[in-house]
């Protein structure tokens, strides 16, 4: 009988059914739904619970404080609670729609950092495997040459497993027992040698053979004969091999390892990126077979991965589907050896006639002169028109073949300047003037026609011409529509001047230096201009600018001088002389031209001619303060001493200055006449109190003189009068410390100080007498509130990076040159600094900043100098000498000292140095 099944069988469930329900299954609970039936004041299990976990009541109470503890000590200003406030709370709607909404922020801002994150996290790991590759990639060269191995070598490769000897795998079985030296000894001398084993040993080694019957030996072991063996055994199996029986070279032993390396595959890529490339270019190569570029570049992938031979093969079939490609056959023509090449080069002139690239590389292959010739002819009779080819085929002629070339090239190329002016070069002067001619009016708007017409009249010395050609060329060519290039002209010029054209390039310079500039404009314009020809080396350019701009400008000062300067230090004397005879015709009241002109002929020992300058000024400029001053040091230093005193006499009546009178004083000092001296100070000081170099000058006086007490009471009075002067303080606290009274140099260094804040040179002083004195502790805590103080600078500094222990220099240094990157004393401490480390080229080259920042600190010279001195050669020596006195230095502390004594007031500045230099003591 068929039961009939039940049709909800094997149905969902409607919707809100509970199984039972209709049966009265419900309703009941057990003791897993309700937890234990304890009361909260029941004990727990664990009979040794500490107190406050003894109950139910505890422990469900210890619960609900580990779900949320809301001490102070969990509580955070920025954070908040540690844990959720609310994670006890009914989880809501509002609460699900809340955290779908910041899910949805969390994942847009994560979507919006997504793309620049995973590139990090991609360049990340491509670096992390450049640096540490995968083994695979490590082993990649090896596993492709395993298609190298051949059948026998793979079968001959031993199977994986212990291939040690029983006695490595079991070393405790292993007895080693060292043999005497004796014993080797004794064998040697007996000269035992075996060659054979006796039959009777095999029985047991009954009878064992008489040592040294057999074949007794000489006793001596020669190695230097066995390495002569092996020499000789590895040569004989070389040329066995090297050598078969045609007389070819199979093997070359000395390039053979250099053929190994040429064969490695010098690409840097992995093998699987490679078969990438294959295939897609491969892909490209199928889709468009009469695409070019894909040919090249899968010719040039196997020729990268070292397979030549394919690449060949691929470029070739390149050349059949695009015959009509010029870059194809080049290709194939760079890729094909030498005569392969040329027949691919043939082929190529055949399918394309009008390449001129193809013609080019064709000329190129051949290795004789006159093949590249035939090459060449036979390409202009296809292609006459191209000027590459032209010049290509001239440049291998001699020059009067060239000439004719030429010729030919500019009827068969009228527009190339390039040729034009080459036939131009190579022709007379009556037929370059002609063919110039025909080019002006083949091309009449290019300006280098113009400009070699008129080099080429100036180098036949018709230098009148080379005006009117340039102007005439300006005229033509605005006419024509040509913008005149300022720049482009000036360029022009340059290259004239370096070329020897001076004439050509002065007409230049004069045509176009006014063309585009504002009127207001003009002076500043034409003193960059200047500027910009001499660091390009064009001095007869900028010469004609400074021409130029002062007859434009004839009164004006400032342009007077900068060409003065330019004569100084470009020109000769001569020059300089006849620019500034003329300055002064225009600027009489100049005083500082005067004064040039007279100091030029005073170096060039012409007294009597400076003489004259000086009394033309003294007519322009009467009672002119410098100009006095300037005739009493030509007197003086021509050792006209009367001259100089009649003249400071006649100054101090006519023009009473206190220069004047300190000039005065000085003179009288430094001729020994103390006593005159000292009444003209006296004179001085009552019309200049306030002038602190009289008040040094009498205190100096009086020091030479051992009165310490009349410099001390010069010195006091000058502070009174002049309480700002940094040297008067100096030199009196100095004073104070020679004869001993340290306590009382202190003192006035500190009321210094307190007159004069933030004044490095009161510190300086300060820290250095403390540290003369011995006491390094409170120089180190003086200089730094020195640096508090004066924070820039850069004396200081320059002093604070030596008072240093040697191993904190360098670090003193570079706090130093933070805070004064530019200060010529920090540069200078940082050059000592190398020095001392003995690195010479570090030192030169921060002596050399040094004195290119600051080139009036003598200290920096002399240092210079004691450095080349030591370290340096002759000619180094006396570069930085002339540059010295070409620089005239007139500041420095050492430097000062020297050249303001008075038994040195005469010495020129080299002499100068090099007493400055000698008196250096390498200290640091």
């Amino acid at each position: 009988m068929i039961k009939k099944k039940k049709p909800f069988l094997g149905m969902p469930a409607p919707l809100g059914y509970v199984p039972g329900l209709g049966r009265g299954a419900t309703g009941f609970t057990t003791r897993s739904d309700i937890g234990p039936a304890r009361d909260a004041n029941d004990p727990v299990d664990d009979r040794h619970a500490p107190p406050g976990k003894r109950t139910v009541g505890d422990q469900m109470k210890k619960n609900e404080e580990d779900e949320e503890d809301l001490n102070d000590t969990n509580y955070d200003e920025f954070n908040g609670y540690a844990g959720s406030l609310f994670s006890s709370g009914p989880y809501e709607k509002d609460d699900e729609e809340a955290d779908a909404i910041y899910a949805a922020l969390d994942k847009r801002m994560d979507e919006r950092r997504k793309e620049r994150r995973e590139l990090r996290e991609k360049d990340e790991i491509e670096k992390y495997r450049m640096e540490r590759p995968k083994i695979q990639q490590q082993f990649s060269d090896l596993k492709r040459k395993l298609a190298e191995v051949s059948e026998e070598d793979w079968l001959s490769i031993p199977e994986v497993g212990d291939a040690r000897n029983k006695r490595q795998r079991n070393p405790r079985h292993e007895k080693l027992t060292p043999m005497p030296d004796s014993f080797f000894s004794k064998h040697l001398q007996s000269g035992d040698k075996n060659t054979t084993v006796d039959p009777l040993q095999g029985l047991g080694g009954l009878n064992t053979p008489y040592p040294g019957s057999m074949t007794p030996g000489t006793g001596e072991l020669d190695m230097r004969k066995i390495g002569q063996a092996r020499n000789t055994l590895m040569d004989m199996r070389l040329s066995q091999v090297s050598d078969s029986v045609s007389g070819q070279t199979v093997v070359d032993p000395k390039g053979y390892l250099t053929d190994l390396n040429s064969m490695i595959p010098t690409h840097g890529g992995d093998i699987s990126d490679i078969k990438k490339a294959r295939l897609l270019l491969k892909s490209v190569r199928e889709t468009n077979p009469h695409h070019p570029p894909a040919w090249i570049a899968s010719a040039r992938l196997e020729e990268v991965t070292g397979k030549l031979q394919v690449a060949r093969n691929l470029i070739m079939k390149g050349t059949e589907m695009c015959p009509k490609s010029e870059d194809m056959w080049l290709e194939a023509a760079r890729l094909q050896p030498g005569d392969t090449a040329k027949a691919v080069v043939a082929q190529a002139v055949r399918h394309l006639p009008g390449s001129v690239r193809i013609y080019i590389r064709a000329a190129e292959l051949e290795t004789d002169g006159r093949a590249k010739k035939r090459v060449l002819r036979k390409a202009l009779e296809n292609v006459s028109k191209s000027v590459r080819l032209w010049k290509t085929a001239v440049e291998l002629e001699e020059p009067e073949d060239a000439r004719i070339m030429l010729s030919r090239a500019v009827e068969c190329c009228p527009t190339s300047v390039e040729l034009w002016l080459a036939l131009a070069r190579l022709e007379t002067y009556e037929n370059a003037r002609r063919v110039l001619n025909k080019a002006r009016e083949n091309i009449p708007t290019d300006r280098h026609i113009w400009i070699t017409a008129a080099k080429l009249e100036e180098a036949n010395g018709n230098t009148q011409m080379v005006e009117k050609i340039i102007d005439r060329a300006i005229t033509s060519l605005g006419a024509n529509g040509v913008e005149i290039n300022r720049e482009q002209w000036i360029q022009d010029a340059e290259e004239c001047d370096k070329a020897g054209s001076v004439a050509t390039c002065q007409a230049v310079i004069r045509a176009v230096i006014g063309i585009g500039i504002e009127e207001e404009d003009c002076k500043h314009t034409w003193m960059e201009d200047s500027e910009s020809c001499v660091s390009h080396g064009a001095l007869e350019c900028a010469r004609a600018i400074y021409a130029h701009a002062l007859q434009v400008f004839p009164s004006k000062k400032s342009v007077w001088l900068r060409a003065a300067y330019f004569e100084k230090n470009h020109g000769t004397r001569e020059s300089l002389e006849a620019l500034l005879q003329r300055a002064v015709a225009h600027c009489p009241k100049a005083e500082v031209l005067w004064l040039m002109g007279a100091k030029s002929k005073w170096m060039a020992n012409d007294v009597p001619a400076a003489r004259s300058i000086l009394a033309l000024a003294f007519q322009a400029n009467p009672n002119s303060e410098e100009i006095w001053l300037a005739a009493v040091k030509l007197e003086s230093e021509n050792n006209e001493y009367e001259r100089a005193r009649r003249l400071l006499s006649k100054a101090r009546s006519s023009a009473p200055t206190a220069r004047v009178f300190m000039k005065s004083v000085k003179l009288e000092w430094v001729l020994g006449n103390i006593e005159a001296a000292h009444e003209l100070c006296s004179e001085a000081l009552k019309h200049y109190e306030d002038f602190p170099k009289l008040w040094m000058m009498r205190g100096q006086i009086e020091e030479q003189s051992e009165n310490n007490d009349k410099a001390r009471d010069a010195y006091n009075q000058g502070l009174k009068k002049c309480p700002h002067s940094m040297s008067l303080w100096v030199l009196l606290s100095r004073l104070e410390e020679r004869v001993g009274q340290l306590t009382r140099a202190r003192a006035i260094l500190e009321k210094a100080r307190l007159k004069n804040p933030q004044t490095p040179e009161i510190w300086l002083e300060s820290v250095r007498l403390e540290f003369r004195a011995g006491l390094k502790n409170i120089s180190h805590t003086l200089m730094a509130k020195a640096l508090q103080e004066c924070a820039n600078s850069g004396i200081l500094w320059a002093e604070a990076v030596f008072l240093e222990a040697r191993p904190q220099r360098k670090t003193k240094s570079v706090d130093a040159l933070k805070k004064c990157e530019h200060d010529p004393h920090v540069l200078l401490a940082v050059a000592k600094l190398f020095w001392s480390e003995r690195k010479i080229t570090k030192a030169r080259e921060w002596f050399l900043r040094t004195v290119k920042i600051e080139p009036d600190l003598g200290d920096a010279w002399a240092l210079f100098y004691k450095f080349e001195l030591q370290h340096g050669t002759e000619e180094q020596q006396e570069e930085v000498r002339k540059r010295c006195e070409n620089a005239e230095p007139r500041h420095g502390e050492l430097w000062c000292a020297e050249s303001k004594h008075v038994l040195n007031w005469q010495k020129k500045i080299g002499e100068i140095l090099t007493q400055v230099a000698a008196k250096i003591k390498n200290t640091f």
